[in-house]
């Protein structure tokens, strides 16, 4: 079952999201493996750079965008090649071009079949990179390979466009705006500081050399 975008906690998304795609390929692409008690191991070897990551990859950030934003999903994309386990340029390069395929489907579809069906079309179609060793190159924003003491990005925003809830992403903490600002001003975001507008007031990130970086 898909859960209802309150609650959800952003950083478990990727996984559920994951396990929900892995569910719709084995359903209606090919078979996954199982365990011995038949559930899909998401651990099993033989699931990167191919079709699967391809799929997973542009699926997941899909998800992200319908269940937050176009911005929060390509920024956290950018973060996972962060990890230094994924040390081959080519491997990044190609989850970098599936994530950002993977956004633009999640502006057009609905999460669940409708979206993997479209992603399978353009998995078949080749517009996936589904090998390291495609020549094709992402050209879009570089990963991020340096986090700031204090990364808080915005997840949600209100009707006329202010922040109103935010992720710390070193402590994989969801923030509302009044914990945030009660928490910049007890110290504990340096970087960060609080505006007065006439509407009320709103945590914005003060310049650095982080170009994502930016409240506003």
């Amino acid at each position: 079952m898909i859960p209802e975008r309150i609650g959800i906690k952003i950083w478990d998304l990727k996984a559920d999201a994951r396990d929900e795609l892995y569910l719709l390929i084995d359903k209606h692409y090919k078979p996954m493996p199982k365990d011995a008690n038949g559930k899909i191991n998401p651990k099993t070897h033989g699931l990167s750079d191919n079709d699967i990551d391809a799929l997973r990859h542009s699926y997941v950030s899909a998800v992200y965008v319908i269940e937050f934003s176009n911005e929060t999903s390509e920024l956290l994309g950018r973060l996972n090649e962060f990890d230094p386990r994924i040390n081959e340029i080519r491997s990044r390069n190609m989850d970098l071009w599936n994530n950002s395929l993977g956004r633009a489907y999640g502006k057009k579809f609905k999460r669940g079949e409708e979206l993997f069906f479209a992603l399978l079309k353009a998995l078949k179609s080749g517009e996936l990179i589904i090998t390291p060793n495609d020549s094709r190159k992402y050209k879009g924003a570089k990963i991020i390979n340096r986090i700031p003491k204090s990364f808080v990005i915005k997840v949600k925003e209100n009707k006329t466009g202010a922040n109103i809830e935010f992720f710390d992403v070193r402590n994989k903490q969801m923030l509302t705006k009044e914990q945030f600002i009660d928490a910049i001003r007890a110290g504990r975001y340096p970087g960060y500081a609080v505006r007065k507008h006439y509407s009320g007031e709103f945590p914005y990130s003060t310049r650095d050399k982080f170009s994502f970086n930016n409240l506003g």
